[in-house]
């Protein structure tokens, strides 16, 4: 049963089929705690509505007209008006470059479109309450394409300056958050408490000025820290 004294979280969707909007929709309104508060059915109309709902999670669609959804995640994740604006990216196939691509330009992390109702449910309140949609698997695609981005490219890669502001401690589990587990498997790996792990991880997102896990994943690769 939906805690009623819950803040009811602001969902706006971006697809350019107005059936799947339509579902997802009477889903997601269905619920106590969940509101939809826009549509759009194109990447530019869905920046436009982004800055006036201030949606807190926003489910995009990677392939619309006129604005993809990568470009429309990036422009309203670099947005300084729009900071706190989760983004889910909608695919229809679980993992491919565009969706690597999705993350890297500031998206929280991505579900299928066959997902069952209620995992989607979930991932819309998992992603509000400031966590990433990464599993595992998704996160070795990503690992896997930032691989063979660095082999196209001559420059070497070292461990950036950038982490310097890092404990040894905060490396570790930054580190072992780019392999897709959990803060209750990393405290398991480390012989720490859920809430130390958590709190590491946190300040390893301060720190680096991390939106969420899904960009520490991206900064563990691109600094060196994680090499595949």
């Amino acid at each position: 049963m939906t805690d009623r004294t819950k803040p009811v979280i602001r969902v706006m969707l971006a697809d350019d089929q107005a059936l799947i909007r339509a579902g997802f929709a009477a889903l997601i309104n269905a619920e106590d705690d969940l509101e939809v508060v826009g549509e759009a059915a194109d990447g530019s109309e869905a920046v436009r509505l982004a800055l006036h709902t201030r949606a807190d999670v926003i489910l995009m669609d990677i392939r619309m007209p006129i604005l993809d959804g990568i470009e429309a995640t990036r422009q309203i994740t670099s947005n300084e008006d729009l900071v706190g604006v989760k983004v889910i990216i909608l695919t229809t196939f679980e993992i491919d470059a565009h969706v690597v691509e999705a993350i890297r330009a500031g998206a929280s992390g991505f579900v299928g479109k066959g997902i069952e109702p209620n995992e989607l449910l979930d991932a819309i309140r998992i992603v509000a309450s400031g966590e990433a949609l990464l599993s595992p698997r998704a996160t070795q695609a990503m690992l896997a394409e930032f691989g063979r981005s660095q082999q196209r490219s001559d420059a070497p890669r070292v461990v950036s300056t950038v982490l310097d502001v890092l404990t040894g401690r905060e490396r570790e589990v930054m580190a072992l958050v780019a392999t897709g587990i959990s803060n209750d498997e990393i405290a398991l790996r480390l012989h720490l408490s859920p809430l130390t792990a958590k709190t590491h991880v946190n300040r390893a997102m301060m720190k680096l000025n991390a939106r969420d896990r899904a960009q520490l994943v991206v900064l563990a690769y691109q600094t060196g820290l994680v090499q595949q």
